[in-house]
């Protein structure tokens, strides 16, 4: 009998909401199903999450995370990874700073996702100099998740709006990369109005790979989380970067797909439940 490899673990950083599926609702299905172990470190505690929502409560867990932390290491728990996403404060920034720091090993991966703008635009709730502290975040990771809103206030620079052209595109996962990170994966390029996809680069091999899928009309909240949970489960399950990528925008599409021709409130999310299958399908054929 064939002894059982032992799990990889995850600590997932994110808020959590009661309801509209993203951040550590998203997370901890995702890569859980795809055979890893996750453990969850809630910045934040919503009745629902922000996007379409009013009245949602709001509990501000900034004080737990370092005592987590210390709980953590107290008791030598070790993680294959670390994952990143929404971050409230300049204060969470630091705190996951030292995070990372605390429980770095010469062979865990950190993926940050910079949350903190969309569309050309960075969220309400944050100054422009909260884009300076995440880029200080991003210099600690290994791989990054930006979408091009993200990107350019990464480097400082305006936001240019698409079609793209491929020399835009590549000249900004390297400069991305020059900040620290030697792994990225951009999101939202096109270079026309059929398909959307993401943009991967490698700085160690200098290879840089896209994956496409059909446009699907409109705008579907959490798709960023789920996208980042099934890139870095596709990672952990022995993918390249470019494959993880080509998996995660496959996963994400079809859930999005699902989710229009269910005529679901756009609010509430995506039904990647419902494409759970076809993602573990997807790593089965990388075994």
């Amino acid at each position: 009998m064939n002894k059982l490899k032992k799990l990889k673990r995850v600590a997932a950083i994110h808020d959590i909401s009661g309801f509209g599926k993203c951040s550590l609702t998203v997370a901890l299905p995702i890569i859980s199903a795809a055979g890893i172990e996750c453990s969850v470190l809630p910045t934040a505690v919503l009745s629902t999450h922000t996007g379409g929502f009013t009245g949602f409560t709001y509990r501000d867990l900034t004080e737990d995370i370092q005592p987590i932390a210390e709980h953590w290491k107290s008791l030598d728990i070790k993680f294959d990874a670390i994952y990143t996403g929404f971050l409230g404060s300049f204060e969470q920034l630091d705190l996951v700073g030292k995070f990372f720091d605390t429980f770095r090993t010469g062979d865990n991966l950190i993926l940050v996702d910079p949350v903190m703008a969309d569309n050309g635009e960075l969220y309400k709730i944050f100054s422009p100099e909260f884009a300076v502290g995440m880029r200080r975040l991003c210099s600690k990771a290994d791989i990054i998740i930006p979408n091009l809103t993200e990107a350019a206030l990464l480097l400082g620079e305006p936001y240019k709006p698409g079609p793209y052209e491929k020399i835009y595109i590549e000249d900004i996962l390297k400069r991305l990369s020059a900040i620290g990170p030697q792994k990225i994966v951009l999101t939202g390029v096109f270079f026309d109005d059929e398909q959307l996809g993401a943009a991967t680069y490698d700085a160690a091999t200098g290879e840089i790979a896209y994956a496409f899928a059909p446009r699907v009309p409109g705008y579907y909240h959490g798709t960023g989380d789920v996208f980042g949970s099934a890139l870095l489960s596709a990672i952990l399950n022995g993918f390249t970067l470019g494959e993880a990528a080509a998996v995660a925008v496959r996963f994400t599409v079809s859930a999005i797909g699902k989710t229009a021709d269910a005529g679901t409130d756009i609010r509430f999310g995506v039904n990647f439940e419902r494409t759970i299958p076809e993602l573990l399908a997807d790593l089965k054929q990388g075994e």
